[in-house]
Parts: C-alpha cells; structure tokens; sequence
C-alpha cells in the first residue's frame, strides 16, 4: 500500500486525533478483500465509527461491555431508533464522561471512507462490486421506490383533500414493505430480511432434504 498522501481528509484527522493506528490499513485491507471478506464502504463507514465511539468510552475511562459499544452506536444512529430513546443514551454517555456531540460530528460518511481510500491511501477500487455492495445497492434501489410512493400518495391524498373530493384531517403516509415466507410463514420488513441474508427456515435447512435422500437410509 502507498504512503498517506499530503492532503488531510477527514478519516484521516479523525484517526490521528484518536489514536487509531492501523486502523486505516485494516480498512483498506477490507475493501479490496485482502485477508479479509471485501467489506462495503457503508459497512467500512460503520466500523470505523464504532471504534471512534469505543475509544471515546475508553478515553473517559470505561470498559465497554461485550455488545456495549454495537448497541450504542444503534441508539446514535439507527433511523429505526425513536428521538427519545437518542437523547436517552446521549445522555448517558455525557453523564460517563464523553461528549456525545464532538463524537458523533467525528462519525464519517461512506463517501469520505472512500475519499480517504482512494486520495490518502492511493487504494485503486476493486474490481467489480462485492455481494455486500450488490446488497446495499440493491436496498437503497427499494428504500428509494418507497420514499417514492409515500410522496406521491401524500400529494395525491393532499390534492384530493384541497379538491374537497376527500375529507381527512392531518396524516401521514407509511409504506412498509414485508416479505411473507409461504414455507414457514414467517414475515420480515424488507430491511430485516436483507440483513438477515434469508429466511430463517432457508438457512437452517437441512441440506439433506434438498437433496431428497433420506437421511435414515444409510444404504
């Protein structure tokens, strides 16, 4: 890997302010998959904010418990996660000890992820993109159609009420994409499913019945 180039990005100050040495190498490592199953930059994104978060609690003298950290930074950042329940661990972390508004403004984007890459490391992007690539595209193509039908339900249901050809006080509009397994029945968000990697009946499924030899019958 090359030297880090001249020009100061983010990443980069970010990792020299809170000592995370080797941890710009490791990130390289994952995107290109050299020793390592190639990583998204999404995914690279997220680790490195979760150790900016770690070696905050470590700084203000904590030890973080196994899954701590993983929790926290879901609570900070999860779109899923209620403001309440935000507040609630902001909160927390100043009464340990951390300043959960200079931490969070440490976080990076996966665009400067990939900024830091390609300018500091001089990283060449790796051929083709990886499954988790493929995954996020493919999720973010589904997030889009869904932002895409709530607007245009919200203006036709607000035309329409304005028309005086339907009568609704205040709303909102929520489109929730489920999947439904007829095999097991069992019902995933779309976003749960895609993490998940399957339906659950699918991926413990005995490889033997799709093979359809009877696993009693030794011969």
């Amino acid at each position: 890997m090359e030297g880090w180039a001249s020009m100061v990005t983010k990443v980069r100050r970010v990792i020299e302010t809170y000592s995370l040495e080797g941890l710009g190498e490791e990130l390289a490592a994952r995107w290109v998959g050299d020793g390592y199953e190639r990583e998204s930059l999404r995914a690279l994104a997220d680790r490195f904010n979760r150790r900016v978060l770690e070696a905050s609690m470590e700084s203000a003298g904590l030890s973080p418990l196994d899954g701590e950290v993983d929790n926290t930074y879901r609570l900070l950042t999860d779109d899923d996660v209620s403001a309440g329940m935000e507040t609630q661990a902001r909160r927390r972390l100043e009464r340990e000890g951390v300043d959960p508004e200079t931490m969070t403004g440490d976080f990076v984007s996966h665009q400067a992820i990939h900024t830091f890459l390609t300018s500091d490391l001089e990283i060449e992007p790796p051929e083709g993109p990886s499954a988790a690539d493929r995954l996020e595209a493919d999720r973010e193509t589904i997030q889009r159609l869904q932002s895409r039908l709530e607007a245009v339900t919200d203006d036709t249901i607000g035309r329409l009420d304005r028309a005086e050809e339907l009568t609704i006080g205040s709303f909102s509009v929520l489109v929730d994409v489920q999947v439904f397994c007829e095999d097991c029945g069992q019902q995933y968000g779309i976003g749960e499913l895609l993490a998940a990697g399957g339906c659950q009946c699918e991926l413990s499924a005995d490889p033997s019945e799709d093979s359809g030899v009877d696993p009693s019958n030794n011969g």
